[in-house]
């Protein structure tokens, strides 16, 4: 018997993205200046360098939601052994995934485009699992 109730990837892989989609949003909630800051710098030569604390705010929205769409969704594949929002949310954070990764190619950060490609593999082996 497994204490994942039958779906243990999929919690598991939930798991470690709502851990890194939660912690992010809330370095980001509590601080907010030196993100900011960080970003203004990164994309100081970038088409986007005049709209970072916009751009910071929705990535902030996106990564909240998203892990608390899979932190819902894990309940759900606990207690009913229904995925629906577990999916929703690995669908919120490839969109997220995505929109780091525009940024980061906008920036020019190569290597930080290739870290991303890594979570967004991880983001679709768990929807992968999920049909």
């Amino acid at each position: 018997m497994s204490i994942f109730n039958n779906h243990s990837a999929e919690i598991l892989v939930l798991l470690f993205l709502i851990i890194t989609f939660l912690q992010s949003g809330i370095d980001k909630i509590t601080d907010w200046k030196g993100n900011v800051d960080f970003i203004t710098g990164h994309f100081k030569n970038s088409p986007l360098q005049k709209m970072v604390p916009l751009l910071v705010l929705t990535i902030l929205i996106f990564e909240i939601a998203t892990g608390i769409l899979m932190l819902i969704g894990v309940y759900y594949l606990l207690v009913e052994g229904n995925g629906t929002v577990a999916k929703v949310g690995l669908e919120f954070a490839a969109i997220t995934l995505i929109m780091l990764l525009t940024g980061q190619r906008l920036a020019k950060d190569y290597a930080g485009a290739m870290t991303i490609a890594v979570y967004f593999i991880l983001t679709i082996l768990g929807l992968y699992l999920l049909n």
